[in-house]
């Protein structure tokens, strides 16, 4: 079976849209898409008058070679989320047709698939926070045409050892395809599982620039997958999904000397992790730091809302994920600078002075 009988034989058979770049290859007077013949103001010859390549040559060399993939196995879009959404849209059938997810994850994978109509079938993590493989398997019906794992999780932090998700591959070929979601992967001991693409073709990863890469305001993000899946999703992409300036500064990024610093600063990050986890796990008040492999932390609180007011109050925002299952106590806080971790150490370990105005007149732990 071919994985494409699992995708919307509407989606097979339809004609794509053909864009105005795409049939230029080889002109030199651009006048076939209506753009301005001006540089706008500010332009520094970066040429954002012209609509750019659907999938530039140079970012897909580039994030080939560094991802250990061909470059037909690649699709480059608007972070990691259009790859989800796209894979909805592809594979699922409104009303009729469903995706797996193992909570507490990445809230994309449902919101896609809401909007798309289809279902949610949920096969929640363990006592903790691990796949349940045999769960998972056991959960799949006919109607399961992604099975979307997150790792390392987010918001737990625990990673998915590759041999699980070597067996969800294997036991579900020609039934579902396997989204591996390696958003956080750099800051995990454990490679990625991309090198499995070619031996399953119902296996996709998912990558981006957003996290260790620092381009989270550029919004790069990868599926690596088989050929077939990634021509399949490009006929319906929009035509331009990367802004020219996102791709230079890609480029600028993915460089030789760019590579050498995100490899420094991924070993500040899990040099910090250790660090900052044993520190919170002494705090008073809290109950326990949750084990990552990614660039946070998630704490369990005795009281969480005061632990949000004391980081509230020193001006530090961290992310409120007590709405997930299980993690009704639990803020999860991003590692920062060795800097901004100490001022977070700082924040919990000081007491919140309720009611008591400050010199400038503010109340400490109010929002304005």
């Amino acid at each position: 079976m071919n994985v494409l009988d699992l995708a919307r034989p509407e989606i097979r058979v339809m004609q794509a849209y053909s864009s105005a770049r795409m049939e230029s290859a080889g002109g030199q007077l651009m006048l076939n898409a209506n753009e301005s013949a001006w540089a706008p103001v500010g332009d520094t010859g970066q040429g954002c008058n012209r609509y750019p390549d659907p999938q530039p040559v140079a970012l897909l060399d580039a994030l080939a070679l560094l991802y250990g993939v061909r470059r037909e196995q690649l699709l480059v879009g608007r972070g990691s989320d259009e790859a989800i959404d796209l894979l909805v849209r592809a594979f699922c059938r409104a009303g009729e047709d469903a995706i797996l997810i193992q909570p507490p994850t990445f809230g994309m994978y449902a919101v896609c698939a809401r909007i798309q109509n289809a279902g949610v079938v949920e096969v929640p993590l363990g006592d903790d926070f691990a796949l349940d493989v045999d769960a998972v398997l056991a959960a799949v019906t006919p109607a399961v045409k992604l099975v979307f794992v997150c790792r390392p999780n987010n918001p737990a932090g625990q990673d998915v050892s590759r041999a699980d998700i070597e067996r969800l591959a294997q036991t579900l070929s020609g039934r579902a395809l396997v989204v591996v979601d390696e958003a956080y992967v750099e800051f995990a001991d454990e490679g990625s599982v991309a090198d499995l693409i070619d031996q399953y073709d119902n296996l996709a990863v998912l990558r981006t620039l957003s996290k260790a890469w620092a381009l989270a305001g550029a919004r790069i993000g990868s599926l690596l997958a088989s050929a077939e899946v990634v021509a399949l999703l490009r006929r319906i992409m929009p035509p331009y999904p990367l802004p020219q300036p996102c791709v230079d500064a890609a480029l600028i990024a993915l460089s030789g000397w760019g590579q050498a610093n995100v490899r420094q600063r991924l070993a500040i990050v899990r040099k910090q992790r250790k660090l900052i986890g044993e520190q919170l796990s002494r705090l008073p008040g809290v109950r326990e730091v949750l084990p990552s492999q990614a660039n946070f932390l998630t704490v369990r609180f005795e009281d969480a809302d005061d632990a949000g007011r004391r980081l509230e109050a020193a001006g530090i925002v961290v992310r409120d994920v007590r709405r997930h299952p299980r993690l009704g106590d639990a803020l999860r806080i991003t590692l920062g600078t060795p800097e901004e971790n100490a001022r977070v150490i700082g924040a919990l370990k000081r007491p919140l002075l309720r009611g008591r105005r400050t010199a400038d007149g503010a109340i400490p732990g109010k929002c304005a």
